[in-house]
């Protein structure tokens, strides 16, 4: 095999590892050992390149930002299991009672709130899922829009600050947290306010399917039920302005504000009286678990990457997208696509740790602002999260799901948010300003 053949060589035997199922910090790894034995044996480069893997590997256990995936993980997690998010949730739904889809709005409303600090589409859909979807149920809305509008709400997940999937995304390609987070903000709030928007249409043409409370079933409307409202929202939208708030302004690093966020929402589960030993060791299991997960395919991934530039990969890569018909489009049209379909196999983590270092140098070459490309990509994987039969989050949704929501309920109820959602990523391509404008 001639040199110039091994990087796509290597890359087409990751993605054969991959679509087999083999756990993919390991398969990155053993294709990066495997192909850095053969390199050498080529005459690609000589052994003193591996030399360099433990200082990298050091390099990501000391790196600073990447503290605040743990921490801001252990907010979610203590959020969500300390029954703080069942209680906005139940508020939320007796606010807009009398309102016809007035728990789907309370389940966009807390998805959009605790989404992101959760950081994870499974144990928000779950959690979601769980709370939601028999109250949703018993009230009459629609088993399709009632999984739609939970799965989707379960992605935002992936773009409201202060997620830490953007944490990883600007760490790997380079640039600002805050950044990011800035440029996050506003597409962040449309697609929100464009769900609702989906299910106030829904209440107008075919109200059946998202009915109001019955009136025996609803609290009063007075004094005590705004004073429940604020007790059980203004703390957990204090804490969440408060650390994004200090990201925004400098006054803190992502990791800082995200060690305030895990010890806040200590704090406001403690004084809710629901700090207890079995939402402290469940918040730390998840916590360890996930930060475990993204540590393994980082160092799998940085020893991928060293031995694919190693062997030109990189401009191998290069070469073949900046050769693209369109230039800027047809590079943002291909890239899309891909991401599109490798995230129905994909997590978030691999295709960041994988895709992204080899995206994000040619976006740059193209002129393409890295922190818009971060946004676009984010809002790309929420789209296949949502994507049947692949959809991640219906999955979870259906893990959780009574009997007597069918699986094809919950495939066609994700339709029209996938389509919002296609909507999104338009806006961006078409309105790069609503990112650019808001950041540094």
């Amino acid at each position: 095999m001639g040199i110039e053949l091994l990087a796509p060589a290597m890359f087409a035997t990751m993605v054969v590892f991959l679509l087999i199922g083999y756990p993919v910090a390991f398969s990155l790894a053993a294709v990066g050992l495997a192909f850095a034995l053969i390199g050498i044996q080529a005459g690609a480069f000589g052994p003193q390149l591996l030399q360099a893997l433990p200082e990298r590997v050091l390099g990501i256990m000391s790196n600073q930002t990447l503290l605040a995936i743990p921490f801001f993980t252990f907010m979610g997690v203590v959020l969500e299991r300390s029954g703080i998010a069942e209680e906005m949730l139940e508020t939320m739904g007796q606010v807009f009672a009398s309102v016809k889809g007035g728990i789907a709005y309370a389940v966009i409303f807390v998805g959009a709130l605790l989404g992101g600090p959760a950081g994870v589409v499974a144990a928000t859909v779950i959690a979601m899922g769980l709370i939601s979807l028999p109250v949703m149920l018993r009230h009459g809305y629609s088993p399709r829009l009632s999984s739609g509008v939970i799965a989707a709400s379960g992605t935002l997940a992936q773009i409201v600050p202060p997620s830490i999937v953007l944490v990883v995304m600007a760490e790997v390609l380079g640039i600002s947290v805050g950044d990011v987070y800035a440029g996050a903000l506003v597409p962040s709030l449309v697609l929100t306010g464009l769900y609702a928007l989906y299910i106030f249409l829904v209440s107008l043409v075919y109200p059946d399917a998202v009915p109001a409370i019955p009136e025996a079933e609803r609290q009063p409307r007075d004094r005590a039920l705004l004073l429940r409202a604020l007790k059980a929202l203004v703390p957990a939208i204090v804490l969440l302005f408060l650390v994004i708030g200090t990201i925004f302004m400098g006054l803190a690093t992502p990791t800082e504000a995200a060690a305030m966020g895990a010890l806040g929402a200590l704090a406001l589960a403690a004084a809710n009286r629901r700090l207890d030993r079995r939402v402290l060791r469940e918040a730390m299991e998840q916590t360890t678990i996930l930060t475990s997960f993204a540590i393994f395919i980082l160092i799998g991934a940085t020893i991928f990457t060293l031995v694919f530039r190693g062997l030109d990969g990189d401009l191998w890569v290069e070469h073949l997208l900046t050769g693209l018909p369109g230039g800027q489009v047809g590079f943002l049209v291909f890239v899309n696509v891909l991401i599109f379909v490798l995230s129905f196999f994909l997590d978030f983590f691999e295709i960041a740790f994988i895709l992204l270092p080899l995206l994000g140098p040619v976006a740059d070459k193209l002129g393409i602002d890295l922190v818009w490309f971060a946004v676009l990509i984010a809002v790309n994987m929420q789209t296949s999260f949502m994507h049947p039969p692949f959809g991640f989050a219906l999955f979870y949704l259906r893990s959780v799901a009574p009997p007597s929501v069918r699986t094809m309920d919950i495939y066609l109820g994700a339709i029209p948010f996938i389509i919002i959602q296609l909507i999104m990523v338009g806006l961006l391509i078409a309105f790069p300003g609503m990112v650019l404008n808001f950041t540094r």
